[in-house]
């Protein structure tokens, strides 16, 4: 009996701390390891920016906006967001007009709006939230499975804000949102026949592609990866570079800031880009294995939230949300073990950023939202 009580009693707690959490409507678990992720990003952004306080202060004030503005965003009904995401797609199109017509330009790419004296931000990085949005309302607004004109209208959907930020030019960005929509497209319910079809079209326009569509600083970036040894002191240093440091951390790594690609600054971009290969070089594998296995338990939860979504809608958008999510991982980890062409995709959370980690988290609480509001 007392075995019982004490059981009764332990439910009870359980459920006022599970209830509190979801009238905050905030999913702990969820929240639990996006704490850890970034904790373990600030920790190695210490050692890759070389033991710059500064920047790790600043990545922590911007953690912070990031988070309020998730939490902001969960309170909102997933209704909110299917009502209002046309006009945040619409809105955004025009951002991305505006940002060729007079966008402020750094490095050869002109990807900002500039508020003189204020700020500047990157359009497209409301394009990676409004992009799923729109396509999961689309698509579920005509029903699962979709039909082959409706897919060809998502597409349609799909290639404008990708066309405008192709121009700027930003291929990493314009893969990433390319992949949101698709996602929401195959998450719906694609024959394999359709997705066949589109493997073999998109096999088949790689040609044009190279001849009319990459830029020659982007097809040096194809050339290098195929052979970065054809020039080890220009365009392959990074990735030559990269390899070298995620080599030599072996099983345990050198030891914190004891890394010598890193610390000595034979490694470009060590606190944006690559900073992967800094957590290799001084905690070897194991120290990235514990990396991988936060951004697993993160997408496990992103999909179970998305399995158990209300309606098509929010199972196709969360759905869309967690994919993507895991393809930031995938290509950063890719280019800088040099599996992939180098397009300038951060690794999430953990790499040096300003808008991107506001973007991320936003969409984190897009996620909280379908979570805590789907048994209303």
């Amino acid at each position: 009996m007392l075995n019982d009580f004490v059981r009764h009693d332990a439910d009870k707690t359980f459920s006022r701390k599970a209830s509190f959490w979801y009238r905050m409507h905030i999913d702990p678990m969820l929240l639990l390891g996006l704490s850890v992720l970034s904790f373990l990003g600030l920790f190695i952004l210490y050692s890759a920016s070389g033991g710059d306080m500064g920047a790790v202060i600043r990545q922590g004030v911007r953690l912070l906006v990031g988070v309020t503005g998730m939490v902001i965003i969960a309170q909102f009904d997933p209704r909110f967001f299917q009502q209002w995401g046309g006009v945040a797609f619409v809105f955004g199109l025009g951002l991305l007009v505006a940002v060729l017509v007079m966008g402020a330009g750094a490095k050869g790419a002109q990807r900002w709006l500039e508020i003189p004296g204020l700020f500047r931000f990157q359009p497209s990085e409301l394009m990676k939230l409004a992009v799923p949005i729109i396509m999961s309302w689309y698509i579920s607004r005509y029903g699962v499975p979709p039909k082959f004109k409706h897919i060809l209208g998502s597409a349609i959907i799909l290639f404008l804000p990708v066309l405008l930020i192709l121009k700027q030019p930003d291929l990493g960005t314009s893969l990433l949102i390319a992949a949101s929509g698709v996602f929401v497209i195959f998450l719906a319910g694609l024959s394999w026949k359709i997705i066949a079809g589109a493997g073999v079209l998109a096999l088949g326009s790689l040609p044009a592609m190279w001849l009319f569509v990459m830029r020659d600083y982007q097809k040096q970036r194809v050339l290098t990866f195929l052979n970065p040894e054809s020039d080890p002191l220009g365009a392959g240093w990074n990735i030559i570079q990269s390899k070298t440091a995620i080599g030599s951390g072996g099983l345990q790594g050198k030891g914190f800031l004891s890394g010598t690609q890193s610390q000595l600054d034979f490694l470009p971009e060590s606190h944006t880009d690559f900073i992967i290969a800094v957590l290799s070089e001084e905690f070897g594998f194991i120290g990235v294995l514990v990396l991988m296995l936060v951004y697993a338990f993160i997408i496990f939860r992103c999909m179970v939230i998305s399995m158990n979504a209300r309606d098509n809608f929010s199972r196709l958008l969360a759905g869309s949300l967690s994919l993507t999510f895991f393809i930031y991982i995938f290509v950063n980890i890719g280019m800088v073990s040099g599996l992939l062409p180098v397009v300038g995709v951060p690794l999430p959370l953990v790499s040096y950023g300003g808008t991107s980690i506001v973007t991320l988290l936003a969409s984190f609480g897009i996620l909280m939202s379908i979570s805590t509001h789907h048994h209303k």
